[in-house]
């Protein structure tokens, strides 16, 4: 028997703010989290600026010893966590622990870590990495660390899927209680990969904005103007819990996550193909498994990255799937206010639909100023829209050609 599933609890660690309230009132703001990074001497980097956590303090959340053996990355997710848990008000027992699973994803790890303490190796021989190097940078950490800190013991993964780690990670934990692995799944993403490497890396491959001048108009979806995403950082997490389940104790509901559709490029490992082929049948995919005709989206939180293939690609897999239907729909990228957060990016976007749904209020793609003519959809410019959202996807792409897609419903009971 197939069982409904719900969110019922949220957790987020944004550039625009610890914490749902702080983050989401930003984004429905339409306030940009993007500015000069602080982080290294970029004197030498053709590319300056990244959307850092900035209010984030670890001492807030861990003793200094934990904090200190704990990468940023598992440090965003187990908080996100903890907040996503606190906000369902479900409690993990010994009774319902082996029901209870954690399943989050992250694109890249520990990177600053691995940086780190490669050149004290280089520099100062290998007798001076930390015993707790290994287990600060592996990617399952944030999932391994939720999981003890909740005794939850249940399904335990980590999805490691590029940029689409987060969405795929939102979607496996739907099936898990879907088909009645789990009551109560832990789901999102989380990155932090704001260093020399990570940012030397990404902009090797042309992928990165260097309007360095104006940081918060950098990241400018569908514009014709934009140049490459901006790197960021965070955590979102989603308590996904069984309807029943949720019903019987009384929970508050978020959204209905209805459907989930996955799906291979098999063509570039960086570029999507021109028409879009791929997330085009991953958005068909969660549709179907939804039981939703296209007319009954009202809004998509695009995966919106402000490159140029991305955005024209995206905007005609959306086309194609949604035929007449597409001009009707109300299409954002909150990207154009956080950044790219990689991996977490889906785990976050997913939050923000929830929310949306919840709130019946779709968020802005802000820079929206000189609309590519390939990108020729309702882009909710710049200002955030009140309207009616009866069902919404949330999509994520990421290297390597992975596609991952969401879809939800407003509860209603």
């Amino acid at each position: 028997m197939k069982r409904r599933v719900v969110v019922t609890g949220v957790g987020l660690v944004t550039p625009l703010g610890t914490g749902v309230s702080k983050s989401w009132q930003n984004i429905c703001s339409g306030v940009s989290g993007i500015d000069l990074i602080t982080r290294f001497d970029t004197s030498d980097y053709a590319v300056k600026i990244a959307a850092e956590v900035k209010d984030f303090q670890a001492d807030d959340f861990f003793d200094k010893k934990a904090a200190k053996h704990l990468d940023l990355f598992v440090q965003y997710g187990l908080v996100a966590a903890q907040m996503a848990v606190e906000d369902s008000g479900f409690k993990v027992t010994e009774e319902n622990c082996e029901r209870v699973g954690v399943i989050t994803g992250c694109g890249m790890g520990g990177l600053p870590t691995i940086e780190k303490y490669h050149s004290v190796c280089i520099e100062k021989g290998p007798k001076r990495i930390t015993p707790f190097f290994i287990p600060m940078v592996i990617p399952n950490m944030p999932s391994g660390q939720i999981s003890m800190a909740l005794n939850s013991k249940g399904p335990n993964l980590t999805l490691t899927t590029a940029c689409a780690a987060g969405t795929h990670s939102v979607g496996e934990a739907y099936r898990h209680i879907k088909y009645g692995m789990c009551d109560m799944v832990v789901s999102g993403g989380t990155e932090a990969v704001i260093c020399g490497l990570g940012v030397a890396g990404f902009s090797a491959m042309k992928a990165l904005s260097a309007r360095n001048d104006e940081p918060t108009k950098a990241s400018r979806p569908f514009d014709m103007d934009r140049d490459g995403f901006v790197m960021s950082e965070g955590a979102g997490m989603l308590i996904l819990e069984d309807y029943e389940h949720a019903l019987a104790r009384g929970a508050k509901i978020y959204a209905e996550i209805c459907g989930y559709g996955l799906s291979s490029d098999a063509y570039h490992i960086a570029a999507p193909p021109e028409d879009g082929e791929g997330g085009m049948r991953a958005m068909k995919m969660a549709l179907a498994d939804a039981e939703l005709a296209p007319e009954d989206i009202d809004y998509i939180n695009a995966h919106g990255t402000s490159t140029p293939l991305n955005d024209k690609c995206e905007t005609q897999a959306i086309k194609t799937v949604f035929q007449d239907h597409a001009k009707k729909l109300a299409v954002s990228s909150t990207k154009s206010m956080t950044g790219h957060m990689l991996g977490a990016a889906g785990g976050i976007e997913a939050v923000f639909t929830a929310l949306s749904l919840h709130d019946q209020l779709a968020p802005p793609t802000i820079n929206l100023e000189n609309p590519s003519p390939e990108c020729d959809l309702d882009y909710v410019p710049k200002v955030a829209r009140k309207m009616n959202i009866r069902a919404a996807l949330s999509n994520s792409f990421g290297f390597g050609g992975t596609n991952a897609v969401v879809a939800m419903k407003r509860f209603d009971g």
